[in-house]
């Protein structure tokens, strides 16, 4: 895994898969118009559509993407799509994938809203709305799944040792974040680090 993981972040920069920017722009649009339900949801639609349709990225990229921006300030969708942007046709392509992606979105909202302000009080209007609640965590869900599969898997081949490492990981960090008052970036750093160290004591005591 550990080799892999480094072998992925050199190729970040490599643009594997260049297309039209038109096509681009409106692979991300159609994105951005379907990404009801927050952030769960446009994750698991770039996913979709990034990995099983155009194949832009592999399982293991997306994911390793998704965890670059973790550690990023700032709007961690947004970085995403500049990343996967930026691998497929370079500064254009991540700026492209950018306002695909923000203009219909911005646009819907401002008229959802727009239009939320007349109906608002309507009794089955608040009761449609808790109903999305639910369904936007059994997306959430799927795409746990989804995201952490390639890095277990990964984890698998390397052997007994970094499965364990990665399970620990998955545990202890929600645990610490629910149970401790600890900050979100000390938690991802700190994870970082664990599994880099872990890795490197791993990769140590195999070289004879």
């Amino acid at each position: 895994m550990g080799e892999g993981i480094h072998h992925n972040i050199e190729m970040l920069m490599n643009i594997n898969h260049p297309v039209s920017l038109w096509h681009l722009f409106r692979t991300w649009a159609g994105i951005g118009i379907q990404s009801f339900g927050g952030g769960a949801t446009t994750l698991y639609l770039m996913r979709k559509v990034v990995v099983e349709e155009q194949h832009w990225l592999s399982d293991e990229d997306y994911a390793l993407y998704w965890g670059i921006v973790q550690i990023a300030p700032g709007i961690n969708i947004l970085g995403h799509t500049v990343l996967v942007g930026w691998k497929v046709a370079g500064f254009a392509g991540a700026v492209v994938s950018l306002l695909g992606l923000l203009l219909p979105s911005i646009s819907l909202t401002v008229l959802i809203t727009a239009g939320y302000t007349l109906i608002r009080d309507q009794p089955m209007v608040a009761a449609a709305l808790q109903g999305i609640i639910p369904a936007t965590v059994g997306i959430g869900l799927i795409l746990v799944v989804q995201m952490l599969r390639p890095t277990v898997q990964s984890s698998y081949r390397e052997g007994r040792f970094p499965l364990i490492l990665t399970i620990i990981v998955i545990i202890m960090a929600p645990a610490l974040l629910l149970f401790s008052h600890i900050p979100t970036i000390i938690v991802l750093w700190g994870a970082g680090l664990v599994m880099g160290i872990g890795f490197w004591l791993f990769r140590r005591g195999e070289t004879p």
